[in-house]
């Protein structure tokens, strides 16, 4: 069996046995069941009508339902979505318009999720069986990824990254809560599968989690500390004699923290060739973030009405060839962010365009 095989056994293992543990107790456990990483996450308000399995069983480091600012109808996913209770409130945050997917790699697991679902009568949430590493799912289906200290826990980060950016739709956003290093860890304890398991050794350093999201094609991203753990979380926590040993070398501190994970898939990179040509009626209205960065050739040429209207964040930045050619009606109204100095008519908004080059909105307009 290879490294990486090993440590997927050793997880699959760790967390069907906690799936287990929570069925047979009813979901009350004892004191010594408690976890320190994953206490005081949810809000009373937020859990009050969840069935108590689904708490119980959460291993999570953070609370990134919180913060992925969902929206009513849209479809979220959770990598490794355990006892399902971040995806049954993204269920709820999302509404019945919207479709809230989990997916884990642990039968035990998925059966505790499915049958937290049926409690607490959430019917618009699905439980997939499968691995971040080879997401069961088309291109271009999420609105928003969310995961809640799983991704560490892969051996091919760089590959679950990707697969993230396969799924979302453009503009899409990755909003997940993860363990992160400040720096490299011994490896003494990247070869430990018991940390691996629990979540230390496979911490990504904060700049190798940037490069990587980066190198995936993510854009806007932020990796924000949101605790930083210490020598008594060791202790209190069970992360094991190898990473005390660790702490007292350097200190209190751990080097670990739980941080939340922000990006976004840009909206149209790199597009080559005519873009909505001859479109008409509103156009990626209301869109945020990158819009059609690094476009080359004819864009919206021909078009007839709204176009880009409410657009926050870069626009157009850096288009090489025709723009906008022939356009009709109202063009990048509401504009926001660069590209938007003007705030005059249409056609002096395309006049401040930057990095524009080749003729842009037509020969006499500039």
């Amino acid at each position: 069996m290879s490294g990486e095989q090993e440590i997927k056994e050793e997880v699959r293992r760790r967390y069907a046995s906690r799936a287990t543990q929570v069925q047979q107790s009813g979901g009350c456990c004892g004191p010594d069941e408690a976890s320190l990483i994953s206490s005081e996450l949810y809000t009373t308000d937020e859990i009050r009508e969840l069935p108590p399995e689904a708490v119980v069983a959460s291993l999570g480091c953070g609370n990134p339902v919180a913060i992925a600012e969902m929206r009513e109808g849209e479809t979220v996913l959770d990598l490794g979505s355990g006892g399902g209770i971040d995806v049954l409130l993204s269920a709820r945050r999302v509404g019945p318009a919207g479709k809230a997917y989990g997916l884990d790699m642990t039968d035990e697991m998925l059966a505790l999720a499915r049958e937290n679902a049926r409690k607490a009568g959430v019917t618009n949430a699905e439980f997939l069986k499968g691995e971040m590493e080879d997401m069961p799912l088309p291109d271009g289906e999420i609105d928003v990824i969310i995961s809640n200290c799983v991704v560490n826990l892969s051996p091919d980060k760089d590959r679950v990254l990707r697969e993230a950016y396969r799924v979302l739709k453009p503009g899409g956003r990755l909003a997940i809560a993860d363990i992160v290093s400040h720096r490299q860890m011994p490896e003494a304890l990247k070869r430990s599968l018991e940390l691996w398991a629990g979540c230390v050794a496979g911490a990504l350093v904060d700049e190798d989690y940037r490069e990587k999201l980066a190198a995936a094609g993510f854009q806007d991203i932020e990796i924000e500390s949101v605790r930083e753990y210490t020598a008594a979380d060791a202790e209190s926590g069970g992360l094991g004699d190898l990473v005390r040993g660790y702490v007292n070398e350097g200190g209190d501190g751990l080097g670990i923290f739980s941080a939340i994970v922000r990006a976004r898939k840009p909206v149209l990179s790199g597009v080559e060739g005519p873009v909505l040509s001859g479109v008409e009626g509103p156009v990626l209205s209301g869109v945020e973030g990158p819009v059609l960065s690094g476009v080359e050739g004819p864009v919206l040429s021909g078009v007839e009405g709204p176009v880009l209207s409410g657009v926050e964040g870069p626009v157009l930045s850096g288009v090489e060839g025709p723009v906008l050619s022939g356009v009709e009606g109202p063009v990048l109204s509401g504009v926001e962010g660069p590209g938007s100095e003007s705030r005059g008519s249409s056609d002096e908004r395309l006049s401040v365009i930057p990095a524009a080059k080749g003729a842009a909105c037509g020969p006499d307009c500039c």
